[in-house]
């Protein structure tokens, strides 16, 4: 069954202002304790049983934690903040719905999730494509390669995508003043 529904610009405003607050928030915490609490949060989720059309989104939060520890990434501050922000979002058992409701109580959570996911297209993209180039290049990094050589070419690659992300989001923001692109956050 699907169930769709249309997210008003009142209710956009609304998670601006959750998201803002969880922004607030991320100044005063650790990296460590915002990463530690997500990675509880999904365990208590997976033991909750929680309905699939959560637990689908809270593996799109792993691949978030996994691009904020991944220190061959190296993601850029300002972008580190905007992951590190809808982190503590979902860390919040008291956020707009509750998560002791039964069934209900990630609803919000999986808003948001579908909201940040859009916010941050190009980074999880760019991220995606990065892990799977890096699988691919240390299947044959034993032949004829060193780790300094390896570092370089991480490091041009990742430059590269962090430029494509750039380009892109550029891009949003032309279309945003065209009036074609909503504005999420």
């Amino acid at each position: 069954m699907r169930v769709s529904f249309d997210i008003s610009d009142r209710d956009l405003s609304h998670f601006r202002e959750c998201m803002q607050r969880a922004r607030e928030a991320v100044r005063d915490a650790e990296d460590s304790e915002i990463i530690e609490a997500a990675e509880e949060l999904f365990e208590e989720v997976k033991g909750a049983k929680a309905p699939a059309f959560v637990r689908d989104r809270l593996e799109r939060l792993e691949s978030m934690v996994n691009m904020v520890r991944d220190d061959e990434w190296s993601l850029p501050a300002a972008q580190r903040q905007r992951v590190l922000s809808a982190l503590v979002y979902f860390c919040d058992p008291e956020d707009l719905i509750p998560d002791s409701i039964p069934g209900l109580g990630y609803l919000d959570d999986a808003i948001m999730i579908e909201l940040v996911f859009r916010e941050l297209k190009h980074e999880i993209e760019a991220y995606d494509d990065f892990t799977k180039w890096r699988t691919a290049s240390d299947k044959g990094f034993h032949i004829k390669r060193d780790a300094e050589s390896r570092s370089k070419r991480i490091a041009v690659r990742r430059d590269k995508l962090f430029q494509r992300i750039e380009r892109r989001k550029a891009k949003d923001e032309e279309d945003r003043a065209k009036g074609k692109r909503p504005e999420l956050f």
